[in-house]
């Protein structure tokens, strides 16, 4: 009897609180939403199950000497997961949609109104009281509005480790979660006779063109704005391998085996971070509030600016592409897609949407720029 008591003592079941039990249930819903329902499973089922490893009690491999920690020390707190990241994503973008019609920057340039209005919120919750944090903590916690993860820990790396954690899971969730959250405020914001706005075919986009745009697009930010250099500098890096044609053997590497690598050990470490006693706290709560008010403002944002745009435009521009401007590529813009053909099955969007939510990533990218040079120590 006293081995059995020391073998229940000794228990996962025995020692598991409350806090532990609920997180991961919520672990649980993130793996269901990402194998039954198909939301973003390269980044939910990563993030789902090392949370599910982070809150099994007596398990060692989200703390101390673990291998998550030790990978969320070594590729997050440094920063080196998110350039990296960006450079994949570079590799994998198509700038053509931009441009061919680069009205669209401006759609981009608007979804990241949700960035600055949540850093003002955070402000102004912080100087009521309701809430207590600085103004380089509500500065990367606004940064979750870009729909970007990448930015957003590269970004509190800078400006809040302490609340890097929760950030990033923040940020990922809302970006897994695209699907969820956009289409009832795409909806709201629009009539039906919007949404059955068919556009043009865009133009066809020269090899000189791709190739001369990011090398513009790095010199222009950079050199006006030097603190978003890293993470631009590596996106435009990706995508000057891809159209540049003579490395192809490197773009594939960005493109496939490396990118997923480092999403593979980024979701895991990201879901580290989804323990009880790091996430369930008044912080964290408050975080995930003001991200999804982020996001929200952003979509809203976006869509919008594309109706004002209507007024002055000769060609007509659906409201939904103003959605895609958000970073979360290209999750938006293939919703923005979806919702589009609801209202007219002959409407498709994507192409068009693309525009938008690659001006969304350059917007995101210069947005934590801003913040990180107005911030800095």
């Amino acid at each position: 009897m006293d081995l059995i008591n020391q073998i229940w003592l000794g228990s996962g079941l025995y020692q598991l609180s409350l806090g532990q039990f609920a997180m991961i249930v919520v672990c649980l819903l993130l793996l269901y939403l990402a194998i039954v329902k198909k939301f973003e499973p390269l980044l939910l089922v990563t993030i789902g199950f090392g949370g599910i490893l982070s809150n099994i009690p007596g398990v060692e491999i989200a703390t101390g000497d673990g291998l998550l920690h030790l990978v969320y020390m070594v590729g997050i707190e440094t920063g080196a997961f998110p350039l990296i990241i960006f450079m994949g994503v570079g590799a994998l973008t198509d700038f053509g949609p931009l441009l061919a019609n680069p009205k669209t920057l401006f759609l981009g340039a608007a979804a990241q109104f949700g960035i600055f209005a949540t850093l003002l919120g955070a402000l102004a919750l912080t100087s009521l009281g309701v809430m207590d944090f600085s103004v380089r903590e509500a500065a990367a916690i606004g940064i979750i509005g870009g729909a970007d993860g990448p930015t957003a820990i590269y970004v509190a790396g800078q400006l809040a480790p302490n609340l890097l954690g929760a950030i990033a899971v923040a940020a990922y969730s809302y970006m897994a979660l695209v699907p969820l959250i956009q289409p009832p405020i795409m909806r709201a914001l629009t009539t039906i006779e919007e949404r059955r706005i068919v556009m043009v075919q865009l133009r066809e986009v020269s090899k000189t063109e791709r190739i001369l745009f990011p090398l513009l697009l790095l010199l222009l930010v950079a050199l006006l704005l030097p603190s978003a250099a890293p993470l631009l500098g590596m996106f435009c890096f990706g995508n000057l391998m891809k159209e540049c044609g003579v490395v192809n053997r490197l773009s594939d590497t960005a493109q496939t085996s490396l990118i997923n690598i480092v999403t593979i050990f980024l979701g895991l470490a990201v879901g580290s971070k989804l323990s009880a006693d790091q996430f369930l706290t008044s912080s964290t709560l408050g975080i995930l509030l003001l991200g999804i008010v982020a996001f929200a403002i952003g979509t809203a944002s976006g869509v919008l600016m594309a109706r004002l745009m209507n007024l002055v435009s000769k060609d007509p521009i659906n409201p939904l592409i103003g959605a895609a401007g958000v970073s979360a590529v290209p999750m938006a813009a293939r919703v923005a897609n979806k919702v589009g053909l609801e209202a007219n099955d002959q409407n498709f969007l994507l192409m068009h949407a693309m525009g938008p939510n690659v001006a969304g990533v350059i917007g995101s990218a210069v947005a934590a720029g801003i913040m990180i040079m107005f911030n800095s120590p």
